[in-house]
């Protein structure tokens, strides 16, 4: 109740014509208030599974009170557009004005949702659901925190599929063999670690070289040390490695490891993928509005970029290094449209498998395992190939336009200084203040 009053007094004051003695101190109380107000809603975080999501939908009254919130929160913001604000406060409205609209956008479909609500919600249909492919359209946006919809999403990644497929036949002409030998080559024995050791050392070989090579690239901040161990959670065993809480986790459950897996992934995870970005993220001293909210999007697309990075950090030192990365790639770049083409064109389990082997031979296993997380984790497998890509096109657009001038160090400065955010941001603070050179 109190911020509501609030933003309502302001709303008043300012159209009035009369401006207020402290703006900042005006703004800071407002977010001050929004911040009480929202966490006095209980409003759950995201979830990987989009029927929990729905599951953790209030009662009538309850979504009724989240949209006074924040159709008063829309009407106290427009108070504060174009007032002269310090970047960090000017920051702090821009999250506030993005999380605000996709609030509002979630409640007018859960309104309509709420009375066509079915008894039981199915765990890996999303489609099939009362307003499905709209609750798709908005679960898209959420995680990858930008402006996008279903159809651009599924060119996209079309294109990228196209791309990456270049660069795994541009490899496979350097080694000289045609396209079934070298694919046979590529099982060869020789591409496996099947001893914990080996793959421990390997794991801490690459993170040295690329310790030692950070510098080209990055301003190098300070990081806790990085921890690198066997993963023992078989509920992640379907996924090479993760990271947690300072370590990374490498996966090697009863079977061969593979060689091709190991710089791309030390990248990803470790440095300069989500370690270090954490590191960063964590060193900053971040606004109280920043720690209410956190950009799964900007993580995931972050550590897919830095794959980008293996030649000039010195991970990639074989074309059969590279080409993991590749490989992996192409996995992550038909997820894409089968993403959309699963839960927002409603593809069956039979046209989804036929695309990914239209696209990827001799991985049906994977396919089966990808087709079911798409289901019951709808738009989540999203976030890598869409960050990643944003990301490597502001460079390519900086380069045209700097030439010369370009620092990859400030433009990764620019990224990642700033903490997480959604990608219309991120964006923002990218082309920030950026020269322009003939």
């Amino acid at each position: 109740m109190k911020t509501i009053t609030f933003g309502f007094i302001l709303v008043i004051v300012f159209s009035s014509g009369i401006k207020p003695t402290n703006a900042r101190q005006s703004f800071k109380n407002f977010s001050s208030s929004f911040i009480d107000g929202y966490k006095a809603l209980n409003l759950p975080d995201l979830e990987l599974s989009y029927a929990q999501n729905l599951k953790h939908i209030q009662s009538t009254a309850g979504i009724q009170r989240q949209q006074d919130f924040f159709e008063q929160m829309k009407k106290s913001l427009r108070v504060y557009a174009g007032m002269e604000l310090n970047e960090q406060e000017e920051q702090d409205f821009e999250i506030l004005v993005y999380e605000t609209d996709m609030n509002l956008e979630r409640i007018a479909l859960e309104k309509k949702y709420m009375n066509r609500a079915p008894a039981v919600i199915p765990e890996n249909n999303l489609h099939s659901l009362p307003y499905g492919p709209e609750w798709y359209a908005y679960f898209l946006k959420r995680w990858t925190g930008a402006e996008v919809n279903p159809d651009e999403i599924y060119l996209n990644g079309m294109e990228e599929i196209s791309r990456v497929q270049k660069h795994i036949d541009t490899i496979r002409i350097k080694t000289g063999m045609s396209d079934s030998a070298f694919y046979a080559y590529l099982n060869d024995s020789s591409f496996f670690l099947t001893a914990e050791e080996q793959v421990q050392q390997a794991f801490e070989r690459t993170g040295k070289i690329v310790l030692q090579n950070l510098s080209k690239l990055f301003n190098v901040q300070p990081a806790p040390e990085l921890s690198i161990k066997r993963g023992s959670n078989e509920a992640l065993a379907q996924t090479p490695g993760y990271y947690d809480n300072n370590t990374f986790y490498y996966n090697l459950f009863n079977a061969p490891y593979n060689k091709r897996q190991v710089a791309w992934l030390f990248l990803h995870e470790a440095v300069p993928g989500h370690h270090y970005q954490l590191a960063i993220e964590n060193d900053i001293s971040n606004t109280a509005v920043e720690q209410l909210f956190h950009y799964p999007g900007f993580a995931e697309g972050w550590a897919a970029y830095t794959e980008e990075l293996g030649k000039e950090l010195g991970a990639y030192q074989t074309i059969y290094d590279e080409l993991g990365k590749w490989e992996w790639d192409l996995v992550r770049s038909v997820r894409v449209p089968l993403d959309v083409g699963i839960n927002y064109y409603g593809w069956s389990d039979e046209k989804a498998l036929a695309f990914w082997k239209e696209h990827i031979a001799n991985q049906d296993a994977i396919a089966l395992r990808e087709i079911n997380r798409i289901k019951k984790w709808p738009a989540q497998v999203v976030t890598y190939k869409y960050g990643a890509t944003q990301i490597q096109q502001w460079k390519c657009s900086l380069i045209e336009l700097q030439g010369s001038q370009f620092n990859i160090k400030d433009f990764h400065d620019r990224i990642l200084m700033h903490g997480s955010l959604p990608f219309s941001m991120v964006k923002s603070n990218v082309f920030r203040k950026v020269q322009h050179y003939n």
